[in-house]
């Protein structure tokens, strides 16, 4: 039985462990995608900062792949900025891809 416990316990390890990189890899996707959409909107370094934070928290309070794409559209929209949500969902995507590295080479 302790050869199947242990099994089981290394999958939930595992498991918990993918978990906390992809959350990781969320928030930081949530910071580039708030430092690009800063870029397209003309921000101010400063101003970049505050935009990425608050597209983080953003996220944080209402969780969703959906929820981020609609803010940064609506905002570049608001702008006069032609980017599709479909776009934004595809740098998103990009973005999500790069975070994983950066979190994994961080490991």
């Amino acid at each position: 039985m302790s050869g199947f416990e242990d099994r089981e316990r290394a999958y939930e390890d595992k498991f918990s462990h993918d978990q906390e990189i992809e959350f990781k890899a969320a928030a930081r996707r949530d910071t580039l995608v708030g430092m690009w959409a800063a870029e397209q909107l003309g921000m101010s370094e400063a101003e970049a900062e505050a935009y990425a934070r608050s597209i983080f928290e953003l996220d944080m309070e209402r969780r969703g792949l959906e929820v981020v794409r609609d803010k940064v559209h609506a905002d570049l929209e608001a702008a006069s900025i032609d980017i599709s949500k479909y776009l934004v969902e595809k740098k998103m995507t990009e973005l999500m891809e790069e975070a994983r590295r950066e979190i994994k080479a961080g490991e």
